[in-house]
């Protein structure tokens, strides 16, 4: 964790049914999707069901402190600005997730909340955008798509998909037009670091005239592999 940018986890002395487990809680830039380049908090919760062979933040399987909700929304209020990013791990993973994002909403924020889509996103609240990392074959975790989301999806919604191949494109292509995703709400795709190049995933969008939104991670092009960018 920066210790720049990075707020110290002091572990809470608030009930257990109203703590979270939180590996960390930071400032950055907001990285992908809608919102990229704002500056944002990052709630990031601990544990994730999910082992995708790509995943970046392996760090937040395991550990974290377990922090009150309150307390997570006065470190929050601390950093000063609106938009908030409740993330992972598999934010959902953690029940009493619902209730930290439904108060950060009662407060004010922009909130956002990154998810695999494996989990239901049915009691998420409303009003928080909720991007669904639709996993592809190439992540190898595609069997844990919960595809009874996609009927939940919401114009404030976002649906991602990161691509590793050629055959991964082509297997999200085929899910975007089966299920009309880019009528529902937005639609990303990722390019795989190191499995293929962001130029390669370009072209094909271009080529094949899709209706998705191309995006890189603009942390990872600012701060690297950094935890707490």
């Amino acid at each position: 964790m920066n210790a720049v940018v990075a707020t110290a986890i002091e572990p809470s002395s608030e009930p257990t049914s109203e703590r979270l487990r939180i590996t960390e809680i930071f400032l950055s830039l907001q990285g992908e999707a809608r919102d990229a380049g704002w500056p944002t908090v990052f709630v990031r919760l601990t544990g994730c069901p999910l082992r995708c062979l790509y995943c970046d933040t392996a760090y937040a399987f395991h550990g974290g402190e377990w922090v009150g909700i309150d307390d997570i929304v006065a470190t929050v209020a601390g950093h000063g600005v609106r938009h908030v990013c409740v993330t992972g791990g598999e934010p959902l993973s953690q029940k009493r997730c619902i209730q930290l994002l439904k108060k950060l909403c009662d407060e004010g924020w922009i909130v956002s909340l990154e998810t695999s889509g494996a989990i239901d996103i049915g009691d998420v609240d409303a009003r928080v955008s909720r991007v669904v990392d639709i996993k592809t074959p190439g992540s190898g975790e595609v069997e844990r798509n919960r595809w009874e989301n996609i009927a939940l999806l919401t114009a404030h919604d976002q649906v991602k998909f990161v691509i590793c191949s050629r055959e991964d494109f082509d297997w999200a292509r085929a899910v975007v037009k089966e299920h009309a995703l880019d009528t529902r709400c937005d639609v990303l795709f990722s390019p795989s670091h190191g499995q293929i190049t962001p130029r390669e995933l370009a072209d094909w969008i271009v080529a094949e005239h899709l209706p998705v939104r191309f995006q890189m991670q603009l942390h990872k092009q600012l701060w690297g592999e950094e935890p707490g960018r």
